[in-house]
């Protein structure tokens, strides 16, 4: 071994003398041709290293074991439950309503649970975003509405919360889920905003559900930071608050917010755009993508009033636009109708379940339709 490093140094050496003899413009020829023969040589390492190097994730895919978690949220329309409260008189038509007839309140659980567990392969969505929920008593009476209907073989709904909230009504929203969820808490003051955690795979998402004030109300022409305005601001507070803190936190958002995607309050304030390519964690100001922005009414209407609207809405941060974490699968949403339109019904308009005097023609379900969307979770 030494000899054949005695023999290799004296060739350089020998190499070394014979170039150093040659006239400046060789030596500067055969300089630049070592050069490019370098340059040849890293350029067939690198493209033979990106070969052996393994395929990266392609847009909208997500790494093989990720789990499925389907959400659903929707405006239930006066969900109240089996005890007779008092309700101030705006609710007590409800509140009365529901402890006289027995038998509407348990059509109207009995309605809700088993629309919902058609869904997702017979055995329901895995969240469940509720909105108009009088009390916690109503979010276990449809979360035990849901159990008795499940399969067998089905994860049970053994997850509920819900804030009660007396806010002009005595209605909030709530989540029922078969995944873990923690936290529960309202942001703002007296505003119908829940937040809560649910964990899968060991990964959070921050989950935001609304009920933005009514146009009866709010006709948007008040100050800033009040109404709808408000209900806006706040939640758009807290993202970016939690955007600081993690630039891929995965925060996402739903609810009524009784505005359609245009309006000042959810496009401006709530900074909601249509176009995932904006939804950056470098974006300024930050913005949220909204499933829903930008779509036809005509075909994706959560409402009717004179005419399909979408008022229910689901809208995500940048760190669900990815295939890490949490991940939403964008074209993925929808907002079913079938079975949701009373037979003879023209156009694209809830059947409503109705009030005690008003049977909506048959009763049926809400004055909202559901959105749905599917999440992806990484192993």
């Amino acid at each position: 071994m030494a000899r054949n490093s005695d023999r290799n140094s004296q060739a350089a050496q020998q190499a070394l003398a014979a170039f150093l003899k040659l006239p400046w413009k060789a030596r500067a020829a055969l300089a630049v041709i070592a050069a490019f023969a370098g340059l040849v040589l890293l350029g067939v390492n690198c493209a033979r290293d990106r070969q052996h190097a393994p395929p990266p994730h392609e847009s909208g895919s997500f790494p093989e074991g990720s789990k499925t978690v389907l959400l659903c949220h929707w405006n239930m329309e006066n969900l109240f439950d089996d005890v007779d409260n008092n309700r101030r008189q705006v609710d007590e038509e409800y509140d009365a309503w529901f402890i006289l007839k027995p038998e509407d309140r348990v059509a109207k659980y009995h309605k809700l649970a088993a629309w919902l567990l058609k869904q997702n392969g017979g055995i329901g969505p895995d969240v469940i975003v509720g909105n108009e929920i009088e009390s916690y008593r109503a979010a276990e009476l449809l979360q035990q509405a849901l159990n008795a209907g499940l399969p067998a073989d089905a994860a049970k709904y053994d997850q509920v919360i819900m804030k009660e909230l007396d806010s002009g009504r005595h209605i909030a929203p709530c989540v029922i889920s078969r995944y873990p969820l923690s936290g529960g808490r309202l942001l703002g003051s007296r505003r119908r905003i829940l937040e809560a955690t649910v964990t899968v795979n060991g990964k959070n998402l921050s989950l935001v559900a609304s009920h933005w004030t009514s146009q009866l109300t709010d006709k948007g022409t008040g100050k800033e930071g009040t109404g709808r305005d408000g209900y806006a601001q706040t939640i758009y507070d807290e993202f970016c608050r939690e955007l600081k803190e993690n630039p891929r936190v995965d925060f996402l958002v739903c609810g009524d917010f009784n505005d359609t995607p245009d309006s000042d309050s959810v496009a401006k304030t709530l900074h909601v755009v249509a176009d995932p390519k904006l939804v950056t964690a470098d974006a300024n100001p930050p913005v949220l993508l909204g499933l829903l922005s930008g779509k036809s009414p005509e075909e994706f209407g959560t409402h009717y009033y004179s005419k399909p609207l979408i008022y229910d809405h689901i809208v995500v941060s940048p760190g669900l636009i990815d295939t890490t974490g949490w991940g939403c699968v964008v074209d993925s949403v929808q907002v079913p109708t079938d079975g949701l339109i009373r037979a003879g019904s023209k156009g694209r308009r809830p059947w409503r379940f109705g009030s005690a005097n008003d049977n909506a023609v048959g009763r049926g379900f809400s004055d909202h339709f559901p959105v749905m969307v599917t999440l992806k979770v990484a192993p």
